[in-house]
């Protein structure tokens, strides 16, 4: 690949001392590297380290009296074949989304014609926050911006969830256009994840406990590991993995209507995490319903089974269930994988406090026809990694 030169930026974070690493392989690789860092990213690492690394001084200040005519972002947006910020803070993202130009990086970012990559580093519940959400979607409108991450794991601070760079290697690969490999790579996934909520009137509606943690945290792990992932969810309030294409769902028949459509086009494994509605309404009332009386009585039918149906066509993809129960959850996981014809599925007891719905946490159990494995007690997003390789592997065996 042609040698580039790489605008390094570097903000404020823990992360920054995996940027000097991130560095050394640019330069291995042969490319030119220039390194800007804010006055955030000089409270974690020195200048001269990057300097040392890089072989060219390090820019700090807007407006430099060294760089050519005293205006250093002019230069440097001019001398950029890509620019690359990692780690991208909460802050730096708020004031790149917002067009703010308040000290060197971002102007530069504002004076650039390169690409710019934006590798966010954060704590999980600022990278959740609905603010830098909001700002994160201003920047994925931007068709000069392109985000690189974040990856899920233990954080700094002691957290467990999304918000940490993604690691140098990881990032040098992505610089020179090859994507991270992993046990899915070349795949097409679709998982479902999140509860369906079935109306009775305008007003009210059946659903169920499900926060979406276990789908979603599949969805990162499966991009991850290398898959073009979809996630097809009913409604939570969690935000969705960057890098996974999100379709928003309310009932069972628009989830099944949602899969279906996504397995047509083309799917290697289908993850069925999502807790549907078994039942719905037999009618949904156009007004709100009144009180009128002691007691009321609502008909329901039976819903769509979305998993047996992905399961049961002629191009069924490789197929994974979820089982959650309260007593005898082997037998039952068991049964239900053997009636729907299943590859494997992954049962879990829902009635353990601290565990399963709504919780960060988990524990289950895998089962395929001639085997099973216990996973955790553990976070719901290391539980998902590790789901991941075990599914990875035996999709490879079926398909090999």
């Amino acid at each position: 690949m042609a040698a580039k030169r790489i605008l390094l930026g570097i903000t404020g974070g823990i992360a920054a001392y995996k940027s000097a690493e991130l560095v050394r392989l640019l330069k291995k690789a042969g490319h030119s590297v220039r390194v800007v860092m804010t006055r955030g990213a000089e409270a974690f690492v020195t200048p001269l380290t990057f300097q040392a690394l890089s072989g060219e001084p390090v820019r700090t200040s807007l407006l430099d009296p060294e760089a050519e005519a005293g205006m250093g972002h002019i230069e440097l947006a001019k001398w950029a074949d890509q620019v690359v910020i990692a780690p991208a803070s909460a802050d730096f993202i708020a004031r790149l989304a917002n067009g703010m130009a308040d000290d060197l990086l971002t102007t530069l970012c504002c004076a650039t014609e390169a690409p710019i990559a934006v590798a966010p580093a954060m704590n999980q519940a600022m990278w959740g926050n609905h603010r830098t959400q909001r700002n994160l979607r201003l920047l994925q409108d931007d068709p000069q911006v392109t985000l690189w991450g974040p990856d899920q794991g233990e954080q700094a601070c002691g957290d467990t969830g999304p918000g940490r760079m993604l690691e140098p290697l990881v990032l040098a690969g992505l610089v020179a256009g090859q994507p991270p490999t992993g046990v899915l790579t070349g795949k097409r996934v679709v998982i479902t994840a999140g509860p369906t909520r079935e109306p009775i009137d305008p007003v009210r509606y059946i659903s169920n406990h499900s926060s979406g943690k276990m789908g979603y945290a599949l969805a990162a792990a499966a991009r991850d590991a290398g898959a073009e992932v979809v996630l097809i969810s009913g409604p939570v309030a969690i935000p969705a993995p960057s890098g996974v294409e999100v379709r928003n769902v309310t009932t069972a028949a628009d989830m099944l209507k949602a899969s279906s459509e996504a397995v047509d086009v083309g799917c290697d494994l289908f993850i069925a995490s999502a807790a549907v509605a078994d039942y719905r309404p037999q009618s949904c009332e156009s007004d709100k319903i009144k009180k009128s009386s002691e007691q009321m009585a609502l008909s329901l039918v039976r819903n769509p089974d979305t998993l047996a149906t992905i399961a049961a066509r002629a191009d069924a993809p490789f197929t994974v269930g979820f089982a959650a129960e309260t007593t005898d959850v082997a037998r039952y996981a068991i049964d239900k994988m053997q009636r729907k014809k299943l590859q494997m599925i992954v049962a879990n007891d829902v009635s353990v406090p601290g565990l399963g719905f709504n919780s960060d946490n988990n524990a289950v159990t895998v089962f395929w026809p001639d085997g099973q494995a216990s996973i955790g007690p553990d976070s719901k997003q290391r539980i998902a990694d590790r789901l991941m390789a075990l599914i990875g592997e035996h999709l490879d065996q079926a398909t090999g």
